[in-house]
């Protein structure tokens, strides 16, 4: 379902935009605004602003438009997570800053320590290193199979007209990351500084990010979040009101369908307080409700969610640390939860004869998405066997927790020239056939040892003939040299 959508650079915004945002939805008769995945607002009704009245404030994307991307950015943990220590508030809005053209790619600005913004959900990728300004660039193009490092760590002030070389360079042909690099140095003065080491990224079981919560001495942060992420427009405006009053300049909306208020002073907590009464809101949802990410506006994954939930509960299950993400079936798509339930698509043949949906169960390697491996767990399962797969995950999760400490990307560790050099497993996407390396195939003449990237282009699947385009990475192993 396309959806009107407003770009907020890095998910921050202050309540002064919020509140014209909500007053130009009430004036046409919007009753709530929701929000994305990218850390941007969406109009689940419709929204309609002419460029006359607009004039360049705001940046919408409507459901016919191709083009808008938002900037995702990890500034909403800054203060209240982990974080690496150079990495401030102020360093995250004076990078945004230099973003003045609405960027064409999906662009991830984010601090490795912290657990509640995703790392490589966009097309370029920027992760924040040990060294004081200095940023891994990870890149995946909208085509690329797998995803690369830029040779070098990224200078802070250099972060925007990097992007925009970059986002030049490829719009006018597909190449990959070597050439990427070679242009971008021969076009761009840049104060670039040689990776040292492969990128670490600590595993922390995710954050609880809802309620008050103290900040410092003397300051608290709110997080709020909304079962159906359906958020009242005439609460959003009261809530304006009141950080204006308290003189908060930022609101913080999350990649998880929820926002956070920091900076509320303590001796306004108990006004907060008073207002959230008052309006019913409940900040302490169970944990069994938190953490998941479903598509916007669309009822089956919102019921699928609350059957699961109810189920869950009754069972008395804990799933602290653990994400969930609800789907259609998308193996091109890239997951960021830990575990991710697929709702199977109906063969054409069979689409006008009501049957029962089937779901896949896939988990991130170790649990940890930022691993980007999923592992299938189970396929075509129906919806009342979905609470017991994920009991049994929500056992192994707890049982390996603690045994992985940290994870190793694999891009850095291949960048590094380890011992081991890893290759990619492919599978059809008709008829589920895997292509390893380690066998070649047989059936075609394929000896061991070719990588998926090397077969011929007019490779086919050795069971249903589907083409080499249908097949799509479904993990990587470790193979001795």
């Amino acid at each position: 379902m396309e959806l009107t959508r407003l770009i907020v650079k890095g998910g921050v915004i202050s309540p002064g935009e919020l509140r014209n945002i909500v007053n130009l939805s009430l004036e046409q008769g919007l009753k709530n605004i929701s929000f994305g995945s990218r850390q941007d607002i969406i109009f689940p009704n419709g929204f309609k602003y002419s460029e006359s009245e607009n004039n360049g404030k705001l940046h919408i994307v409507y459901p016919n438009e191709q083009s808008g991307n938002n900037i995702v950015s990890s500034y909403v943990s800054t203060d209240i997570f982990r974080n690496t220590p150079w990495l401030t508030g102020n360093k995250f809005l004076y990078i945004l800053e230099q973003f003045k053209e609405q960027p064409v790619l999906k662009v991830n600005i984010t601090d490795p320590k912290q657990q509640l913004v995703p790392l490589f959900t966009g097309h370029i990728n920027f992760i924040a290193s040990e060294h004081e300004d200095y940023w891994y660039l990870y890149i995946r193009l909208p085509k690329w199979q797998r995803i690369e490092v830029y040779p070098v760590l990224i200078y802070s002030w250099d972060i925007a007209k990097i992007y925009y070389e970059i986002e030049r360079i490829v719009s006018e042909e597909a190449i990959g990351i070597d050439m990427i690099f070679n242009l971008v140095s021969e076009n761009i003065d840049s104060n670039n500084r040689t990776i040292d080491k492969a990128l670490n990224i600590p595993f922390y079981p995710f954050p609880y990010y809802e309620g008050m919560n103290r900040l410092g001495i003397d300051q608290y942060w709110l997080g709020l979040y909304w079962r159906n992420n359906l958020y009242d427009l005439e609460f959003l405006k009261e809530m304006c009101d009141l950080c204006f009053d308290c003189k908060i300049g930022k609101i913080c909306i999350t990649p998880w369908k929820s926002f956070i208020v920091k900076g509320i002073p303590k001796d306004r907590k108990l006004d907060w307080e008073k207002f959230l009464g008052k309006k019913g809101i409940n900040v302490r949802h169970s944990l069994l409700e938190l953490n998941w990410h479903l598509p916007v506006a669309t009822d089956w994954s919102l019921n699928l969610k609350t059957f699961l939930v109810r189920t869950l509960d009754q069972f008395d299950i804990s799933t602290y640390g653990l994400t969930f993400g609800i789907s259609d079936y998308n193996r091109e798509g890239h997951y960021f939860t830990s575990i991710v339930i697929e709702k199977n698509r109906l063969p054409k043949d069979l689409e006008s004869i009501k049957i029962r949906d089937t779901y896949n169960v896939l988990y991130a390697k170790h649990f940890d998405p930022n691993t980007r491996e999923y592992i299938v767990h189970t396929q075509d399962i129906d919806k009342l066997e979905l609470p017991s797969i994920l009991i049994e995950l929500s056992k192994k999760y707890f049982n390996e927790l603690g045994n992985i400490t940290t994870v190793e990307n694999n891009a850095a560790a291949a960048a590094t020239k380890k011992e081991n050099q890893e290759h990619d497993i492919y599978q059809c996407t008709e008829c589920l056939t895997i292509y390893n390396p380690e066998f070649g195939d047989a059936v075609q003449g394929i000896k061991k040892g070719i990588l998926f990237e090397d077969l011929p282009a007019d490779y086919c699947c050795p069971l249903c003939e589907a083409p080499k385009s249908d097949f799509v990475l479904l993990t990587t192993e470790k193979q001795d040299i």
